[in-house]
């Protein structure tokens, strides 16, 4: 499996930010071509310190083709282009390739 995290930074205003991504951006990431599941979590910091980051969302592929179509495709464009109407802290993107090292059954 292969997928890309937005790890969204502080925003400035929580409810604000959480509404958007519902019932705006949620929308949009759904049409991106090939996309098999999307998973978000907000971050609690396991130090003192806050959280880097407020929100984590990955997005699955099934493989590393898909998520090459995806990243080219126009829907994948107008959700990202989207991500500057909400995410008033900044994000952080990447994509890796999932390797499970340990699953128990």
């Amino acid at each position: 499996m292969y997928f890309i995290s937005v790890c969204y930074r502080q925003p400035e205003d929580q409810a604000a930010f959480d509404k958007y991504y519902a019932e705006i951006h949620t929308p949009l990431v759904l049409k991106i071509p090939k996309l098999v599941t999307i998973a978000t979590g907000k971050c609690v910091s396991l130090s003192k310190k806050e959280a880097p980051f407020y929100m984590v969302a990955n997005l699955y592929f099934e493989t590393a083709a898909d998520l090459e179509e995806a990243l080219r495709s126009p829907e994948m464009q107008a959700a990202g282009a989207d991500v500057a109407n909400f995410a008033s802290g900044g994000v952080v993107q990447y994509w890796q390739e999932e390797n499970v090292i340990f699953e128990r059954n």
